[in-house]
């Protein structure tokens, strides 16, 4: 797959999923515009070693006039954006007649409404130039529930109904739109949680193992460089045809 001349924007692309897939796509000859709250530096080594053009916008995808920035940022410095990875995400968990609406505010905004808002400013350039890729990093919370988790579930479920509708706009278009649904994968958001629960058993190891062996049956956390590997594939001629889907890569999970 040779991306030269393409340009990728990544969203939550400090670390995590969303570095693993930037890393990726730059090694496939793209150009990358890298974003998130982490400390950019190691995210623009990591992604700049592959040679091609890469930089860091910082947009808070909160916030819709953020967003519009960071567009006109890519615009100005990468001439548009042709492959658009939302992958940014932020979590929180509480019962739902508990759950603080603040946090749903701010769920619902970063990881459902900031997906909206990208795919509306990224389709006009698209259509223009005449080729385009929309990947949407949902969930496999987007297809099934868990408890605790509202505000993520809701955003995520939202999210493949989005990705179904882009897809159906732009069916008769040289651009697709899918979502990649990942199980568990040892990010810093999981890492969280695998924290909390060692805090109580006691183990590190213990409480990985235990984290897994609830939801996902291969007891092995997805890579981001798998995600990376998926995210190249669906933007390959290969992938032409896959239009709307919601691709799990759990480890089982859905299995069940």
């Amino acid at each position: 797959m040779n991306l030269h001349g393409k340009t990728a924007l990544v969203t939550g692309s400090t670390s995590g999923i969303g570095l693993g897939i930037a890393e990726r796509l730059a090694a496939a000859g793209a150009r990358v515009l890298l974003n998130g709250f982490g400390d950019p530096a190691a995210a623009l080594a990591a992604v700049g070693q592959h040679g091609g053009k890469v930089a860091h916008h910082p947009a808070d995808l909160a916030n819709p006039d953020e967003i519009a920035k960071l567009f006109t940022y890519a615009e100005r410095e990468f001439a548009g954006v042709d492959i658009l990875v939302n992958n940014a995400g932020i979590q929180h968990v509480a019962p739902t007649e508990s759950f603080p609406v603040e946090r749903w505010d701010a769920i619902i905004a970063t990881n459902l409404s900031a997906v909206f808002h990208t795919t509306r400013l990224a389709l006009p350039g698209m259509r223009q130039r005449g080729w385009g890729r929309i990947i949407n990093i949902a969930s496999v919370h987007g297809l099934v529930g868990s408890a605790q988790k509202a505000a993520y579930v809701a955003a995520k479920h939202g999210v493949l109904g989005l990705t179904k509708v882009v897809a159906l706009e732009t069916a008769r278009e040289p651009i697709t739109c899918n979502a990649i649904c990942p199980g568990w994968v040892l990010t810093p958001l999981v890492q969280q949680q695998i924290d909390a629960r060692a805090a109580a058993a006691g183990s590190s190891e213990q409480a990985r193992h235990d984290l897994l062996a609830e939801k996902q049956p291969s007891l092995e956390f997805v890579t981001p460089e798998q995600l990376g590997e998926l995210t190249l594939f669906l933007c390959s001629d290969a992938a032409v045809q896959v239009r709307g889907a919601a691709w799990n890569v759990d480890g089982g999970w859905l299995a069940q």
